[in-house]
């Protein structure tokens, strides 16, 4: 077994995580949804290692044409007795390599936190939270509201009211719950989520929630920016047109693997993971971008403190 994959394959457990040095000290094992990426990405490096075709290996297994796309790109889960199958087509026999993708195929199933909310969080939003909770920084831009796991329970509870008008109150808290264990996960974990953000001035002076619900809010964001693992930028007015007008994402990085790095965008109608290089490098400029139009810590504090005695 190559030393790569080795190294790779030391991050699977199945209880207490057991992970290479240069990883760091993470309270918490890699959740189902890295799990299936992972895994995934391991095939399709063995796939294409073998100069085959997924229509190929398709019509070897028996699977729909779909299927392997969708257990390589990490969308769709596969039994171990799956993953055993495919590797008898890649002719790997190595039994370390054989177990430790045949245990990534089991832990691609755990339950985990939110899966009591499966009513109320669609399927898209469940794997956003878990990439979210298995990241290791985060760079996220918003032009309209401040960032979800920077956001008050007021808040919270009344972005989420106005933007789901037919939600019971029930669907409301849950919805509202679920955002605060995303907050809990990211940043009261062994290994803070290093997080980085942009908001546009307009999300500062949209009242949201009444008065002082958004004085609440705004006070919450200062405090927040002064925690080592939290930067927080404002983009102003005074910078007019800039390169981020297309709207609000989030760039996720994995300190396990570079290639499990994915944007984060979202609409009314979809959320989009988009996992190229090339769309990562893109976006990658467009933070750079408004990151370098948006004022600096200290002066977006300032700002943001106007903003609240203005409110007052």
């Amino acid at each position: 077994m190559n030393s790569q994959l080795q190294m790779h394959l030391s991050c699977i457990t199945l209880g207490a995580p057991n992970l290479p040095p240069h990883i760091g000290d993470w309270n918490m094992p890699a959740t189902p949804t890295v799990q299936r990426r992972m895994l995934g990405a391991e095939l399709r490096r063995l796939r294409e290692g073998l100069g085959l075709t997924a229509d190929e290996i398709a019509a070897r297994l028996g699977w729909h044409q779909t299927k392997v796309s969708r257990v390589e790109n990490g969308r769709s889960g596969v039994r171990a007795h799956e993953v055993e199958a495919v590797l008898d087509v890649y002719e790997v026999t190595d039994p370390a390599t054989r177990d430790g993708l045949s245990r990534l195929a089991l832990e691609g199933k755990r339950r985990m936190w939110w899966t009591p909310y499966a009513d109320v969080i669609t399927p898209r939003y469940s794997s956003y939270i878990a990439l979210e909770a298995e990241a290791s920084s985060m760079r996220s831009f918003r032009h309209v509201l401040v960032p979800g796991l920077l956001q008050t329970p007021e808040y919270a509870r009344a972005v989420t009211s106005a933007l789901q008008p037919d939600s019971s109150p029930e669907a409301i808290d849950a919805l509202v719950n679920v955002r605060l264990a995303r907050q809990n996960a990211a940043f009261r974990r062994a290994d803070p989520l290093d997080f980085r953000a942009v908001v546009d001035e307009a999300a500062l002076r949209r009242v949201i929630g009444g008065p002082r619900a958004m004085v609440k809010q705004l006070r919450h964001l200062l405090e927040a920016s002064e925690e080592p693992h939290i930067t927080v930028q404002v983009l102003p007015f005074a910078s007019g047109e800039h390169i981020g007008l297309m709207g609000s994402f989030a760039i996720l990085q994995f300190r396990i693997r570079s290639d499990l790095d994915v944007v984060y965008t979202e609409s009314h109608t979809s959320n989009i993971q988009l996992e190229r290089a090339t769309d990562l490098m893109t976006y990658s400029r467009v933070f750079e971008g408004v990151c370098g139009a948006a004022l600096d810590v200290a002066p977006s504090r300032d700002l943001i403190a106007h903003v609240v005695k203005d409110l007052e």
